[in-house]
């Protein structure tokens, strides 16, 4: 390991990419904290001074300070990659597959994730991570759907009435 007084000196490229990351609102927030840790580390600023305006842990500031010093801007990366899916989640996941195939019981036309979420009683967000990872988009199925409406009948016969007979053409002469 370094030692704690060994001070962080950037080059002008690392500057030039984490003033890129820490300004980036495209990037995660963690990478943009990072950049944004190691810039006030560059300037001299005391760990007590960058927990204040980060509001982290000494010990975060030490990781990634020697993770930058060891590896420089390759370090910057996080090495949790998440958890291996379980025999249960796939499960899960093929229930969630499962019921976005068939029609809500509520006689609505489609599924939206928290009313799939709440039939099923899980999250909202399991239901739409399944949906990605299946690359499913519910909502833009194109499809002919029943009308929920009971007047539905009356009010389509009004509408194609009008296409077939408009008011503007009853009192004009009817083209040849």
């Amino acid at each position: 390991m370094f030692e704690s007084t060994e001070a962080v000196v950037l080059t002008e490229v690392e500057r030039t990419e984490l003033v890129r990351r820490a300004r980036s609102r495209r990037l995660r927030s963690s990478d943009s904290e990072r950049a944004k840790l190691l810039l006030l580390l560059a300037e001299g600023a005391s760990y007590a001074v960058i927990q204040a305006r980060l509001g982290c842990s000494a010990v975060y500031i030490s990781r990634w300070k020697y993770r930058f010093l060891a590896e420089r801007l390759a370090g910057l990366y996080g090495r949790h990659q998440g958890s291996r899916a379980t025999a249960a989640s796939q499960r899960l996941e093929a229930r969630i597959l499962s019921a976005t195939r068939k029609p809500p019981p509520d006689r609505g036309t489609q599924w939206s994730s928290r009313k799939l979420a709440e039939h099923l009683g899980v999250s909202h967000m399991r239901v739409a991570r399944a949906w990605a990872r299946a690359g499913l988009k519910p909502h833009r199925i194109e499809r002919s759907l029943a009308s929920t409406d009971p007047d539905f009948e009356a009010k389509a016969l009004d509408v194609i009435g009008l296409y077939l007979n408009p008011p503007a053409a009853r009192g004009r002469l009817q083209p040849r």
